[in-house]
């Protein structure tokens, strides 16, 4: 029988879409209120992979990453997820050039992989609370990178973000060492 044992905390980070590139120091600032000070953002990166999003949120869109330096429980991110999809309608009230001018999705790193919170249920992504999901996004492997897997967002699978994942997890792997919590070989 396998012992179970507690998870390590793992590094929240944000990912961030909009075409008001004004919203961001408002956003930063929530999201830092809410979580803690930032200590690894991106951006911005043009968002061309879809039009999906050009109907509610305008164009060109924009994506940032928002990397926290407080470390989390991994099963708090369905609570995370809930309450960034609130400060998406806090800002749809607040700025109304577009439907939506904003569009938040938390995630997390941990050593191995990377994972996103959808409220979108679908054969990969994993049930967890608050009607959110979970989704391994990447994982890593040895010599620095990322791997894709079969339903991998076409932009999180393209290497353009890949040195900001990179440089998270080894921000998260500086955190574990300096705080002595046992890592994952």
């Amino acid at each position: 029988m396998g012992e179970i044992t507690r998870p390590l905390p793992v590094k929240l980070f944000v990912a961030v879409l909009t075409s008001i590139s004004e919203i961001m120091p408002a956003a930063e600032e929530r999201l830092s209120a809410a979580y803690g000070a930032i200590d690894i953002k991106s951006g911005p990166f043009p968002f061309e992979w879809t039009r999906y999003y050009d109907r509610s949120m305008g164009s060109p869109i924009s994506r940032y990453f928002l990397g926290f330096e407080n470390l989390i429980k991994p099963e708090s991110i369905a609570d995370i997820k809930a309450a960034t999809n609130e400060l998406e309608s806090s800002f749809s009230s607040e700025w109304t050039t577009v439907p939506r001018p904003i569009n938040l999705d938390p995630g997390y790193i941990e050593e191995s992989k990377l994972v996103l919170a959808s409220t979108k249920n679908f054969f990969h992504r994993i049930y967890i609370a608050r009607g959110i999901y979970a989704e391994a996004t990447l994982h890593y492997q040895k010599k620095g990178a990322w791997r894709a897997f079969p339903w991998t967002f076409p932009d999180y699978a393209a290497d353009s973000y890949h040195e900001y994942f990179l440089s998270l997890r080894d921000r998260y792997r500086e955190q574990l060492n300096r705080h002595s919590f046992r890592r994952c070989r």
